[in-house]
């Protein structure tokens, strides 16, 4: 077959053609665990297979130096375990148990890389249906990334970033038919675009993510410090997921973007955080973002209070919302000098009483909130409320807190609207400018703050309201009598009608 490169459309709608298999018989938030790893696996494999070949065109009679420079792959592949050795049997039974035994023995080819990786996502099961219905949607999976379309190999796709966009294309559609469970992996690009940027991630930056679902928002992190400092890879991405198959999705993810220095922990954050140094206490890093879920119910409250990391030291968030649980875990895990946060946060977070409210004084009263930015309705997917970016820094150069009103200027959408490049340049804008504009921002000292009860409520810094035009009464009534004898000749023309018809009293 001729490697003729593609292009990023074509793998997208090619990728996006196999979920037909599923479609109306498995659930989304189902099926794409097996679409996603069936793409690493064919990606791996494409890879294993080009340079395979390419060994064997250079050093065709030296079968051991072929097989010594192929341990040197990123990925190493057991004998019978490539795609294509599955696909060679697709058309007889046990293509579930196959292919799980396929990707245990990558797994364990590849060590520490890949260890439980997939341990959480199983072809072999009856989620799939019967064992004849489940035999023949993984055959049809098959057949559809053995397509001539979706030769993967690096000789026909080139950047490696074509694999990570498919990836990521695949799952920003999953996310938006997933319904609530979206926000549980992924985070609108937008959104995403916004903290990076704003967070500034410099060359040498460690940048941590504690929530961090399939790793895009750490990835476009990374990609900003690439885009500044002329390619650089000089910066290590750290992350830890709660969910089993999104841990393995951001895994993957980081593998097929080419983001090799990194570590993504499996476990919860709040109650286990993984993160730690040779001494047992908590790594601290330069930059420190999530999208944490919102309002977590059940999050840990029962053993904060004891917390041997002492990350609730200002106070313990309440029972049934653990957003101040992962602000606080996130604050603790800043470095001194330079570290600086981006949270999302619903907008209870701002003004609510009673232990949110101690514990927001105190980030104040500490100096460490620097920004409050309000984010327009339906950005995130699962929830069509209005969410809040709040911005920390442990070095900051005032004491004031900058308020940005960012909820009415996006693209509207059906079921989603977005910010533009425009409106994320506004804010990107505004935040470096840090000054008071008319009806956008505010910046108000921690006196004001004070005084207003530390309520961050946004509309109590930012007047948006639009003064209604002033009636002119002579005007409207004039027009009025003029529309009255309108009415008359109207009337009275009408009944000579009437009356020629016949109609007349």
């Amino acid at each position: 077959m001729p490697n003729t490169l593609i292009n990023q459309n074509d793998i997208n709608n090619a990728v996006w053609g196999a979920c037909d298999t599923f479609r109306g018989t498995v659930d989304p938030s189902i099926y794409k665990d097996f679409v996603l790893t069936m793409l690493f696996l064919k990606y791996i494999s494409d890879v294993h297979q080009d340079k395979a070949e390419q060994l064997k065109i250079e050093h065709g009679d030296e079968p051991e130096l072929i097989a010594a420079m192929m341990e040197s792959q990123s990925f190493k592949i057991p004998a019978g375990a490539t795609f294509w050795d599955l696909y060679e049997l697709r058309n007889t039974a046990g293509n579930g148990s196959r292919i799980d035994q396929a990707l245990h023995a990558i797994e364990e080819a590849n060590g520490t890389k890949l260890k439980n990786v997939f341990q959480d996502i199983s072809f072999n099961t009856d989620k799939l249906g019967d064992e004849k219905q489940k035999n023949d949607i993984l055959r049809h999976l098959m057949e559809d990334f053995g397509k001539p379309t979706l030769n993967l190999r690096p000789s026909r796709v080139g950047s490696l970033d074509v694999i990570g966009n498919a990836y990521e294309y695949l799952i920003k559609h999953f996310a938006a038919g997933s319904g609530k469970s979206a926000g549980e992996f992924y985070t609108p690009p937008e959104v995403s675009d916004l903290l990076s940027i704003i967070l500034e991630p410099q060359e040498g930056d460690t940048i941590c993510d504690p929530a961090c679902g399939s790793g895009s928002l750490l990835m476009k992190c990374g990609k900003q410090i690439q885009k500044n400092f002329n390619g650089s890879k000089q910066y290590a991405l750290f992350g830890q997921e709660a969910i089993g198959s999104t841990w393995s999705l951001a895994k993957m993810n980081m593998f097929l973007h080419g983001e090799d220095n990194h570590r993504i922990e499996w476990g919860d954050t709040i109650r286990n955080p993984k993160l730690q140094d040779k001494e047992g206490g908590l790594l601290h890093f330069d930059v420190v973002t999530a999208n944490p879920p919102f309002s977590l119910d059940k999050w840990g409250h029962e053993n904060a209070a004891d917390d041997h990391f002492g990350r609730f030291r200002r106070g313990v968030p309440p029972k049934t919302k653990g957003d101040y649980a992962f602000i606080s875990h996130m604050i603790e895990t800043l470095k001194p000098q330079t570290g600086r946060m981006g949270v999302v946060v619903p907008h209870g977070v701002l003004f609510r009483a009673s232990t949110e409210g101690a514990i927001r004084k105190q980030l104040i009263d500490e100096n460490l909130l620097d920004t409050v930015i309000g984010l327009p309705e339906k950005l995130f997917f699962g929830t069509g409320i209005p969410a809040a970016i709040l911005l920390f820094k442990k070095q900051k150069s005032d004491n004031k807190v900058l308020f940005i009103d960012a909820s009415r200027e996006f693209k509207s959408g059906k079921n989603q609207n977005q910010l533009t490049t425009e409106n994320i340049q506004k804010i990107v804008d505004t935040y470096k400018a840090r000054e008071t504009t008319d009806k956008y921002s505010y910046l108000a000292t921690t006196q004001e703050i004070a005084e207003n009860d530390y309520n961050l409520n946004i509309p109590r810094y930012i007047d948006t309201f639009e003064e209604e035009a002033e009636i002119d009464l002579v005007a409207v009534r004039s027009e009025r009598l003029t529309l009255q004898t309108e009415l008359g000749e109207l009337e009275a023309e009408m009944a000579g009608y009437l009356e020629e018809l016949g109609y007349g009293a």
